[in-house]
């Protein structure tokens, strides 16, 4: 009897350290540099080719997809969307960008160097949020699931994202940082990293703060907006319609 109980014992000891290694890590971030941001950008996606920046903004009648001079940023160069498109997320691959719609059922394809307009898919969902790991592009629909599809949106897998084994909905702008998913979660200010393969959330970013109060109007949106520069291995975030960008660092909460 005794033995049992020491099993029974040994295995809820060792289920709960499990638990306790799954948590995800918790961070910070810490401004290291800030830039200026068009306010009249509402950010859907953010990254760089190159040494440019890339962001596509949303809203009916003011989508667009535009070229952003990091240090003024101004853009040295935009494109405007029709008025019946809501641009949404962009992801560039094989020397393509990628640009997703919210509700219209269409995803749009340029020329990353000219941005020249190459050609329309359908596409079967919302789209959100876009980036690719350099073989496919991985999507997001504002549920808790993630997309990977091939050049032509055509689907090669789906994952579910899960934070303390629960389904993690809302998932928005996306950016692939050093081998995981990096997520804005809609309407928090809260940033997931995520494993691409197993779709647990690792570890979690505060960003509460980051656009201090006197910076804020009554046109400031929320939290979305993140960019990896993987040549400098710097991360830079802003929101819709922020004034400012920012580079930043994580801080381990303790």
């Amino acid at each position: 009897m005794r033995k049992s109980l020491m099993i029974v014992f040994l295995a809820a000891l060792t289920f709960a350290s499990a638990s306790c290694e799954a948590r995800p890590r918790q961070y910070k971030v810490k401004v290291v540099r800030e830039y200026p941001h068009d306010e009249m950008s509402y950010t859907q996606g953010l990254f760089f080719q190159g040494d440019k920046m890339v962001e596509t903004t949303g809203q009916y009648g003011e989508s667009t997809i535009r070229l952003v001079d990091l240090e003024s940023g101004k853009a040295m160069k935009k494109l405007d969307f029709g008025r019946k498109y809501f641009a949404e997320g962009s992801a560039e691959l094989n020397g393509n960008i990628y640009i997703l719609t919210w509700r219209e059922k269409v995803a749009f394809i340029y020329d990353a160097k000219t941005l020249e307009y190459k050609r329309t898919y359908s596409y079967p969902r919302e789209g959100w949020g876009l980036t690719t790991d350099g073989e496919n592009l991985i999507a997001s629909d504002g549920s808790s699931r993630l997309y990977w599809l091939d050049g032509q949106f055509r689907q090669q897998k789906a994952l579910q994202v899960k934070l303390n084994g629960r389904p993690l909905n809302q998932l928005n702008e996306l950016e692939w940082i050093d081998g995981k998913i990096w997520a804005n979660v809609y309407m928090t200010d809260m940033i997931v990293i995520i494993n691409p393969k197993s779709g647990e959330v690792e570890a979690t970013v505060d960003c509460a703060g980051l656009l201090p109060r006197h910076l804020r109007d009554e046109y400031t949106d929320v939290l979305n907006g993140i960019a990896y520069n993987p040549v400098t291995k710097k991360i830079y975030l802003t929101g819709k319609y922020w004034k400012r960008l920012y580079e930043v660092e994580l801080v381990e909460k303790k």
